[in-house]
């Protein structure tokens, strides 16, 4: 149960003088796309060129996040929430501070990218990584749709539970048309093109 007895306390530094000082604006760009599609392996090339331009970044990957942060979380869709309200709210705090955050989430539902938005607010893009459920198949390096047709995980997004596209992402990565350097390429320039200080 929430308490009544606490407050926010602010404090005496905004958050334009937090982006001065790092020279850029906080950022996330929030990959969501079928597991396969690419999200991760864009986000580890991307942060890799960024910290190589001097940039401040950070990588948040839905995986990583449930060995510790969402370690109690299930599948279920009340976890699935709960999982991508989590990892919201640390983005937000990262593009407070003026952080590029690199955030690699399936996050299947609308509703979930919505929320999640809605929490970080100014300097949350999403982006749409591409690829169609029989190339994620195809691909399939941790061997998960091949467990999740025999069976052996219920509720895995493309087989037994459903993704809904996208309507209108600030960008759109397709892994089947364009190489992963080229993915990488154009993340870069709209994330640059978002976090200069004017």
């Amino acid at each position: 149960m929430r308490s009544e007895n606490i407050s926010f306390h602010g404090g005496k530094v905004s958050r334009n003088e937090r982006f001065s000082v790092l020279g850029q604006k906080g950022v996330a760009a929030w990959m969501t796309g079928l597991s396969a599609s690419g999200k991760s392996t864009i986000a580890v090339e991307t942060e890799k060129v960024l910290i190589g331009m001097g940039k401040a970044v950070y990588r948040l990957d839905g995986d990583n996040l449930r060995h510790g942060l969402n370690s109690d979380l299930g599948f279920s869709e009340k976890d699935r929430f709960e999982n991508i309200r989590r990892a919201a709210e640390v983005c937000a705090l990262f593009v407070d501070a003026g952080f590029i955050v690199l955030a690699s989430f399936i996050s299947p539902l609308a509703s979930m990218r919505s929320m999640a938005k809605e929490k970080i607010g100014d300097g949350f893009i999403e982006v749409y990584v591409k690829a169609d459920p029989e190339t994620c198949e195809k691909r399939d390096p941790k061997g998960l749709y091949k467990k999740a047709r025999a069976g052996e995980i219920p509720n895995f997004t493309g087989v037994t539970a459903p993704y809904e596209v996208p309507r209108s992402p600030a960008l759109v990565l397709d892994t089947e048309e364009h190489s992963i350097d080229e993915c990488v390429r154009i993340l870069v320039d709209k994330i640059l093109q978002l976090s200069a200080l004017k």
